[in-house]
């Protein structure tokens, strides 16, 4: 019996990295990557046309998220991540650790709210639209750290130690919305981390430490859990395809380890990104100090002065 759903995948030959880049992959998502990085490209050129900047490194960012989505999703890849269990691991750390954190560096929402145009008084286009969302009560709840958080964590262990990631596996339709559910997760725990976007919530820099800190180790306990089974607990993977010459149980423990070792790249990125930010921001708040002073004459300066002046003469 064909567990994965997909009688034509038993045929497939052993992996190899070189087959594996063949663009063969799901078109919902190939169709979502152009859709994205042509959107993004349209904002971008709307914003020099008129004379506004946009900084290189977001584009870079972003084009580099969209594309890790495209290499997991729009490859051979995604044909061997339904009859191997580390392979799907890949796919799924990439695109629900990796490409969001990149995909937000990119800073969509702030772009397109600069290159969406106005709809004038009294009416509402989609910059107004954008807007009310980014206020809503909906947004302020799933961007929430009590709501992201054991979202983040119950996507690994709700999914797959239950019968419903079998379920989802028995089609290309439930195999993609489980990849969205992925993506939309990651998007939504790191939104409030990253804080490039404006958005709901913007906790202070060391309290997103501690939320970044606060999801992390349970994807470690997810890989250390598959790593140390002594039998197959994914249905789905329990009969590869002959053709590839693989052991389940070697596989999910090859996925396990993946998960585990994984779960340290997105928080050094992340980290990374965080110190920059902070310090960027001291660097703009001593800016605007200096602009202050050099406009009031100083006048805290001159008034510590005072004091300690009024000091020396009680003294004396």
């Amino acid at each position: 019996m064909d567990h994965s759903g997909h009688g034509m995948m038993m045929d497939l030959p052993p992996f190899t990295l070189g087959r594996g880049l063949e663009f063969s992959g799901d078109p919902f998502f190939m169709i979502s990557c152009l859709l994205g990085l042509g959107l993004y490209g349209w904002a971008v050129v709307r914003l020099r046309r008129r004379g506004d900047a946009w900084p290189v490194g977001r584009t870079v960012a972003f084009v580099l998220g969209v594309l890790t989505v495209a290499l997991v999703m729009c490859t051979k890849l995604n044909e061997y991540g339904m009859v191997m269990f580390s392979v799907h691991m890949v796919q799924h750390m990439v695109i629900s650790m990796l490409s969001p954190i990149l995909i937000l560096l990119g800073a969509p929402v702030t772009l397109a709210l600069r290159a969406l145009p106005t709809a004038g008084r009294g009416r509402k286009g989609p910059r107004e639209w954008l807007v009310a969302l980014l206020h809503s009560r909906y947004m302020r709840i799933i961007t929430h750290p009590a709501f992201t958080i054991p979202l983040f964590i119950a996507s690994l262990y709700a999914l797959y130690f239950t019968p419903l990631f079998d379920f989802l596996m028995e089609s290309r339709t439930g195999h993609i919305a489980m990849m969205v559910h992925f993506l939309a997760v990651g998007l939504v725990f790191f939104w409030p981390i990253m804080g490039v976007d404006p958005g709901p919530h913007r906790p202070g820099y060391v309290m997103r430490m501690l939320e970044l800190f606060a999801g992390m180790p349970f994807h470690a306990f997810f890989g250390i859990a598959l790593m140390m089974a002594s039998e197959p607990m994914i249905g789905t993977y329990m009969h590869p395809p002959a053709s590839l010459g693989i052991d389940p149980l070697s596989d999910q423990q090859a996925g396990g380890g993946i998960a585990w070792a994984f779960s340290e790249i997105p928080s050094v990125v992340v980290l990374i990104a965080l110190v920059y930010q902070w310090y960027r921001s001291d660097q703009r708040q001593a800016r605007r100090s200096d602009r202050t002073a050099d406009r009031d004459g100083d006048k805290e300066l001159a008034a510590y002065n005072a004091y300690l002046a009024s000091l020396r003469t009680r003294g004396q």
